[in-house]
């Protein structure tokens, strides 16, 4: 089914031209394969292309050369024909005859060119006698011949000049030429120039047509290429992208999961030494499942043993406190520690069964709609005397939180219990405010001290068990080590959070975030978990609480906070 929206969705994304740059940016970020075959695609292209330039240049260069090569022998033996011809006659001063004659050389400069357009232009006179005029073509005229090409052809009679031409035809088109100056010679008559112009448009048609098949080529070549690098990519992406799906099955906790071996190459070594991890992986996790199962079974079952001792115990040490009047004060004493310490002992068997349940997974919510605020109220009342033994004073801000929750009361005066006492232990007689809001999303409560605060790493322990940022200090309250540990679970256990932001001299604060029934919680919690006042702040942000006003049902005057609110807070509140 995730295989099947995400092709939907991909495809979905390509309908839409404006998102074709994220789907290629995607692609390229994500796969190798593609990321090769467009490398391999785009060099490929580069290089062909530079390749075929070169070639169609190279080749129109050897084409010209060739064509000139042979227009210039062609009108050399032309030019030598039409010669011989005139070495051969008789001219002397015969009007007719040496017509004649220039007639016979200009046919025989026709049949032996390989062209149609020629010019013959005299020159020169070399005696006083009849001199033939010059003969043209209407495919060629003497005004499309530079001046520079009649000058070489003139100056240098025993060679021949080259000139390239733009041929005009006659339905208006123009071709690429060439023409052909030379030398012809009658004896003692005049010397004359002759031009003879080629057509290259045969040469370009053949140009055209290798650069055509050329660039084809080019573009099959880099399909192809593209075709064969996908191809191999593939088989050797494959492997590595099925050994990636199965690595996230294996950390997401399929410890079955396996690689197919194929071959015997490097991809079926990978293959092989996977599975061999695989297999070494499953086998410690069991084995530590099982020794964790053994070890909750024990401290459930010692736990739940201890409990009818325990209870003797506790009464025997009940009935020597109540009596220690009698003793003598070692006795006394002993028996005062005795009867603490039996307390104590029995709220860490508490506390070990509750960890227990945990791991077990037996842990059940008895939910009922309950106020926050309310709670925070009552926990802060029986708080109070603890708060005044160590000289600080407890502050509440609730400016929402009263309208009723989903929550398991019990487990959440726990977690306040919790909260509140480690402020008061750790405040070092310093206020301790707690803070109590909501939005439409979830309530939540924040306890605040000003102590000495905690370094950031042991905030990343504070949450583990028996876990104490300084052990040198004793409990002066009696705790377990085990409370925040179990109260984070209760957070949890409602779908919230519980964080702890700390800072050295600064003091800490924790925030409880439950959701709304049937809620999530998005964005930031109603209570923010980095505090924005300080010590010196606090005389004017907060006052202390009278507690004869709680018990009464009305704020104190000076209690300013608790006076901001009214049995109305709850529906659809927003903070």
């Amino acid at each position: 089914m995730i295989a099947t929206t995400a092709t939907r969705v991909r495809a979905a994304s390509w309908r839409s031209p404006r998102s074709w740059s994220d789907a290629l940016a995607t692609d390229w970020r994500r796969s190798v394969r593609f990321r090769a075959t467009a490398i391999t695609m785009v060099a490929t292209s580069l290089a062909i292309l530079i390749i075929c330039t070169i070639m169609g240049l190279v080749i129109r260069n050897d084409l010209f050369e060739a064509r000139k090569d042979e227009a210039m022998h062609n009108a050399r033996a032309s030019v030598s024909q039409a010669q011989k011809v005139l070495d051969s006659g008789v001219t002397g001063d015969d009007r007719a005859t040496l017509s004649g004659l220039w007639r016979e050389a200009q046919r025989e400069l026709s049949r032996a060119s390989s062209s149609n357009r020629i010019v013959g232009q005299l020159a020169e006179s070399l005696g006083d006698g009849y001199t033939p005029p010059g003969f043209g073509s209407l495919q060629l005229t003497t005004a499309e011949l530079t001046p520079e090409l009649r000058t070489r052809v003139r100056e240098v009679p025993g060679r021949q000049a080259l000139q390239s031409i733009a041929l005009q035809h006659g339905d208006g088109e123009e071709s690429a030429g060439i023409v052909v100056g030379q030398m012809l010679t009658i004896r003692d008559v005049g010397r004359y120039e002759v031009y003879i112009a080629y057509d290259l448009a045969d040469a370009d048609e053949t140009l055209l047509f290798v650069q055509r098949t050329l660039w084809l080529a080019g573009l099959t070549l880099v399909a192809l290429i593209a075709a064969i690098s996908w191809l191999v990519l593939r088989s050797v992406s494959a492997p590595i992208i099925e050994a990636a799906d199965t690595s996230a099955r294996l950390a997401a906790g399929d410890l079955g999961v396996r690689l197919p071996v194929r071959g015997e190459d490097e991809l079926a070594s990978l293959g092989t030494s996977f599975n061999a991890m695989a297999d070494s992986i499953e086998r410690q996790i069991k084995e530590l499942a099982e020794l964790s199962l053994v070890q909750q079974r024990f401290v459930s079952d010692v736990s739940h043993e201890l409990r009818t001792p325990l209870t003797t115990i506790r009464l025997a040490s009940e009935m020597l406190n109540d009596q220690r009047d009698e003793f003598d004060p070692t006795t006394a004493r002993t028996a005062e520690l005795l009867h603490a310490q039996v307390q104590r002992f029995e709220t860490l068997l508490a506390d070990l069964l509750e960890i227990s349940r945990y791991d077990a997974g037996s842990v059940q919510l008895e939910v009922e709609a309950t106020s926050l605020a309310r709670l925070a109220e009552d926990m802060i009342e029986q708080m109070a005397p603890l708060a005044d033994t160590r000289g600080s004073e407890l502050r509440l801000v609730a400016p929402g939180g009263y309208s009723p929750v989903d929550m398991d009361p019990r487990r959440v005066r726990r977690v306040l219990r919790n909260l509140i006492g480690n402020a008061i232990e750790h405040g070092e007689g310093r206020p301790v405010v707690v803070t109590v809001d909501s939005n439409q999303y979830a309530v939540a409560v924040g306890v605040r001290d000003f102590g000495m605060g905690m370094r950031p790493e042991d905030v990343e322990h504070v949450f583990d068990r028996f876990w104490r940022a300084d052990p040198s200090r004793k409990r002066t309250i009696g705790g377990t080590g085990l409370g925040l540990s179990i109260a984070r679970g209760d957070a949890r256990l409602h779908g919230g959070t519980l964080q702890v932001w700390s800072e050295p001299g600064l003091g800490s604060n924790f925030v409880l975030t439950i959701p709304r029934a049937g809620g999530a919680i998005t964005g930031d919690g109603p209570v923010p978990l980095e505090p924005q006042e300080t010590l010196t702040e606090l005389g004017s942000l907060t006052q202390p609480i009278d507690l004869h006003a709680l018990d009464d049902g009305h704020p104190a005057p000076d209690a300013h906070p608790v006076a901001d609110r009214h049995p109305a807070d709850g529906e659809g509140e927003v903070s």
